[in-house]
Parts: structure tokens; C-alpha cells; sequence
């Protein structure tokens, strides 16, 4: 959930004034949200593999977010002291989900 917070949050604070931050910031914004909704549904699945198939597709939107966030500061889209924090987290949120997955027991 804060996570969710802190991309929300970016976005309304750096991605509203041009159009390709814009655009890019709402990818980013469903991504970086859906990250938290479906890492909540991973701890409310109702059988292990529901669990599973959850954590599998929170891989997938946490690694979106990072794409998202790297072609903003690739583009120069946004000043890399205001998305670098972001990178770092999504990252290791990304180690930590694909380290769960790997030793998930199945």
C-alpha cells in the first residue's frame, strides 16, 4: 500500500503538466497501484496456486512500473532526483516478489 501511495503521489506531483509524462504517468500509475491490489490478493487467495498465480502477475505489474519509471528518466521526461527512490524501491520490491516466487512451494 505504500507503495500504491508514493506512485500516486508522483503522479500528481510530476506528471500532469506535458503530454508524454502525462500519458506515460497514467501506465505508470495503473502498474505501480496494481502492484499493491493484486500483492493483497496474494495474501487472500484461496488455495496455494490461487496465491501463486496472484504473486506471478505482481512480478509482471512491479516490473511494468520499473519500465515505466526508467523510460521517464531515460527520456528526461523527469529530473532524476525525483525518480530515482522510486527506481531503487520498485527494484528491490522486484528482488524480493521473484526470490518468493523462486522458493515458492508448490
Amino acid at each position: 500500500m505504500n507503495f500504491a501511495v508514493a506512485i500516486v503521489s508522483f503522479y500528481s506531483n510530476h506528471c500532469k503538466y506535458k503530454d508524454e509524462t502525462r500519458i506515460i504517468g497514467k501506465q505508470l500509475l495503473r502498474s505501480g497501484t496494481s502492484v499493491a491490489a493484486n500483492f493483497r490478493a496474494v495474501t487472500r487467495g484461496r488455495s496455494s496456486a490461487e496465491s501463486y498465480a496472484k504473486l506471478c502477475i505482481v512480478i509482471e505489474e512491479t516490473d511494468e512500473t520499473l519500465f515505466w519509471l526508467e523510460l521517464l528518466k531515460k527520456a528526461a521526461l523527469i529530473d532524476v532526483s525525483q525518480i530515482e527512490q522510486l527506481i531503487t524501491e520498485v527494484t528491490e520490491l522486484l528482488k524480493i516478489f521473484s526470490t518468493t516466487r523462486k522458493n515458492w512451494k508448490r
